[in-house]
């Protein structure tokens, strides 16, 4: 089977989660190439997520670097098999660039999501009318058919909170965000009143940072904290205007949940933050 020419952030993912444990147990490419009888090219490449291995191999890998995190083991061995085409975002492939797809794949398979937002609101809690005048706004600008997958897709993603058990979703956004007309008056206002409506859900814990916070002024980057099906695969997701990028290592993890730690401590409570969303949506 030839190297996959664009892999998943998921199927990257269980690559590097493979690596690191062989790092760990302090063998070659070469080593792991012998156990499994081909060679360290192909390792390279199972490791960069590029090809694809079976869940047989990852338990005989486990046990060749002496690892015994059951939970970890499990957890690999259901993303080797995962396959393309049975999921909802899948339909947009070739469509979308596979950041959609990526950020969409992470959001389905999270247990908990935790997101900083410094001047947009997360996409799943974006109505379809501020998604839109959002993306027909980028530069360059895209295609109008384009601009509609993009929208629908970002409407798609809402249903992780469908689940019998959704994931728990805490969402701070700054003052910044909420006086944005992000496509006029009209637009912003009902985007407003849509977060105070989702933010009575359990699951989900809607926070501001105001202007008037004087300590925090981490605020130039959209983060995206999703808690894994076991520690090791927590994933932040950083958004700039040059793309998404997905960070694991343990100092970024440990970065960015200090963070968005930081950034809790110094924002109004979700009450407060429901009162503080009212008064600027009556403004308008």
């Amino acid at each position: 089977m030839p190297p996959r020419d664009n892999p998943t952030a998921r199927q990257i993912r269980l690559g590097s989660e493979l690596r690191k444990l062989r790092e760990r147990a302090g063998m070659t490419a070469r080593d792991a190439g012998g156990l499994l009888s081909t060679d360290a090219a192909r390792i390279s490449n199972i490791e960069a997520g590029r090809l694809g291995i079976s869940d047989e191999r990852i338990r005989r890998l486990f046990t060749f670097y002496q690892s015994d995190d059951e939970a970890l083991l499990a957890a690999l061995c259901t993303i080797a098999t995962e396959r393309r085409g049975t999921h909802w975002w899948d339909k947009y492939r070739g469509i979308l660039a596979p950041g959609f797809l990526d950020i969409a794949e992470l959001e389905h398979h999270t247990t908990g999501l935790r997101c900083l937002q410094p001047m947009t609101f997360p996409g799943v809690l974006q109505t379809e009318d501020y998604a839109r005048a959002l993306f027909a706004g980028v530069i360059p600008q895209v295609p109008p058919e384009e601009v509609d997958a993009r929208v629908e897709h970002r409407m798609k993603r809402r249903a992780i909170f469908d689940r019998e058990t959704p994931p728990q979703f805490e969402a701070i956004v700054h003052e910044a965000a909420l006086r944005m007309r992000v496509g006029g008056r009209k637009v912003a206002r009902d985007q407003l009143d849509y977060l105070l409506q989702a933010s009575e859900q359990e699951w989900i814990t809607l926070r501001v940072i105001p202007f008037a916070a004087d300590d925090f002024i981490e605020v130039t980057q959209t983060v995206m904290y999703a808690t894994g099906t076991v520690p090791q695969l927590d994933t932040v997701h950083i958004d700039t205007p040059f793309g998404g990028r997905f960070l694991d290592t343990a100092a970024d993890l440990d970065r960015y949940r200090a963070l968005l730690s930081f950034a809790e401590q110094t924002s109004l409570d979700a009450d407060e933050s429901r009162s503080f969303i009212h008064h600027i949506a009556r403004e308008l």
